[in-house]
């Protein structure tokens, strides 16, 4: 495949500045952390849903096409799938009620791609779920969420490169930033060139540079960190690259409202890359900024508790800071291979 000229670039837009908001030692007590706290929009959808009725999350999702909210539109997706694995009944009503509902449809789609990922049959599974995507994203052609299941699916299918780049390009014909679009496309190069994490900085860094300055894509060269320093494989990459990687995550970070639930987890991340940096200052900061809103990823990589995990690295990083460790420490040689195969 080849390095990513194939994954067209995104325009360069102009940039923006904005300045971090300062952010006390002062943490939430353990006891007032909450993991993958919804938002206020996506709370009554799942309020409604555990109680049996599809008409909050049809209407949360309606919006988010009708304003073009591409980034929540598809956080919502994969949390009200999440939901409905567990609690399908409320998705089977939907889906009895309006059976061509391309929000349904949707959330149908991700459920069976998510159900196929933890299978062993997982490629053959996925080719069962292609007609559901298909008929996704002609309910509505300018959405980029059913093109980034496309893309999950056919990096769980094993889909070749030609395919895949085909799928990349009526991607980002629909939205040339998606932040889950990105991640989609990392996920396939990383298992394509298993090791070559250089491949996934190089398709990672210009697509981050060419995002708005409060695009999520921002993001995408932390993603890229965060799978080199967890792969345990591969050759080393420069220190000031993933120094860099974060640099720019936190740049982002201080564009979103703080103590906030829908950067939550771009934050988690970030903070997760920073320990493992052991930029102890970087981490307490973000722990401010994130405050009560912990998620599972990327906690759920180390542990099988992963509200358990964040808070031992709370208290992990204000050790570190009171001991007066700062930023810029050397990194330890302390990459080990995680689980693989993650969705």
């Amino acid at each position: 495949m080849a390095p990513l000229h194939a994954f067209t670039r995104s325009p360069r837009v102009r940039r923006r500045t904005a300045d971090a908001p300062a952010v006390g030692a002062v943490l939430p007590a353990d006891d007032e952390v909450l993991l993958d706290a919804p938002d206020d929009a996506l709370g009554p959808a799942l309020l409604g849903a555990a109680q049996g009725d599809f008409v909050p999350a049809a209407e949360l999702l309606a919006a988010t096409r009708r304003t073009r909210a591409w980034e929540r539109r598809d956080r919502y997706v994969r949390r009200l799938a999440v939901f409905a694995r567990s609690r399908p009944d409320w998705l089977a009503s939907w889906r009895a009620a309006a059976p061509q509902d391309g929000d349904a449809l949707l959330v149908d789609a991700q459920l069976a791609v998510d159900r196929a990922w933890d299978s062993p049959a997982r490629a053959e599974l996925l080719r069962e779920v292609s007609p559901l995507i298909t008929a996704a994203a002609k309910a509505d052609n300018g959405d980029p969420v059913p093109w980034r299941l496309a893309l999950d699916h056919a990096r769980g299918a094993r889909a070749g490169h030609t395919y895949f780049e085909e799928l990349w390009a009526a991607a980002v014909r629909r939205d040339p930033h998606h932040y889950g679009c990105h991640v989609a496309a990392l996920g396939y190069l990383a298992s394509s060139w298993h090791g070559s994490h250089r491949e996934c900085f190089d398709f990672a860094e210009p697509a981050a540079q060419d995002a708005p300055d409060d695009s999520l894509t921002q993001a995408l060269p932390l993603r890229a960190a965060f799978g080199y320093l967890t792969d345990g494989c591969g050759p080393p990459l420069p220190r000031a690259r993933l120094d860099a990687a974060a640099d720019r995550a936190m740049a982002l970070s201080a564009r979103f409202p703080a103590r906030h639930a829908w950067p939550a987890e771009p934050r988690n991340l970030l903070t997760y890359v920073l320990v493992r940096l052991e930029r102890w200052t970087d981490a307490l900061e973000q722990l401010g900024l994130i405050g009560v809103y912990a998620t599972s990823f990327p906690w759920d990589r180390d542990a099988a508790d992963p509200l358990g995990r964040f808070l031992q690295v709370r208290r992990k990083v204000r050790a570190a800071v009171a001991a007066g460790g700062g930023s810029g420490h050397p990194l330890r040689e302390q990459r080990r291979h995680m689980r693989s195969g993650d969705h």
